[in-house]
């Protein structure tokens, strides 16, 4: 398994070269700078999740077709094998199980948010929705303003295209699984 900073920069670099694109024109897309896309096309730097959301967004892609490697037909996953994206503040962290396939719209995380732990999710695409089950501690997830208190067993869904933010207001680790189902991309 390749690490991920190798993906990203693969993956990146070879969506702007097959949209001819410019890292000036993918930086006024995604809002981040041209010299973090080089970092990252270079494999110079690891990006973090708030990055890796800004480059999907902006260029209309998926997560994590951002992040993927070619998968056989039967994938078995361990957590071990791995590497996990840190959020901005290091207690939110991400775990893609299943990356993003065109031809099943939809991607899979384990997601593991320490203590005070927090993200702010910029809007997905129009027709995105997220599914969460908490298998361990809290969540407090809000989304429009409206704040959702969910415990262990837990599940909900939303529509993802709006602001909303994850965070873990427990004094033990929260746990759960996130689908995101994308529309037609």
């Amino acid at each position: 398994m390749k690490e991920i900073h190798v993906v990203v920069a693969e993956n990146v670099k070879a969506y702007r070269k097959a949209n001819k694109l410019s890292l000036d024109k993918v930086s006024e897309l995604t809002g981040v700078s041209k010299t973090m896309l080089g970092q990252i096309e270079r494999g110079d730097s690891i990006p973090t999740i708030t990055t890796l959301w800004k480059i999907a967004n902006g260029l209309k892609i998926s997560f994590t077709s951002l992040i993927k490697e070619l998968t056989n037909d039967v994938t078995i996953i361990s957590k071990n094998d791995l590497l996990e994206l840190p959020g901005n503040d290091g207690k939110y962290k991400v775990y893609p199980y299943f990356p993003f396939e065109n031809d099943k719209q939809f991607e899979i995380y384990m997601v593991e948010i320490e203590p005070g732990g927090y993200l702010e999710a910029d809007p997905h695409h129009e027709g995105t929705e997220e599914y969460i089950t908490v298998f361990d501690g809290q969540l407090e997830l809000t989304i429009v303003g409206q704040t959702y208190l969910l415990e262990k067993d837990h599940s909900i869904r939303f529509k993802a295209n709006c602001k909303h933010a994850y965070y873990n207001p427990g004094n033990e680790l929260t746990r759960l699984n996130m689908t995101i189902n994308y529309p037609s991309m």
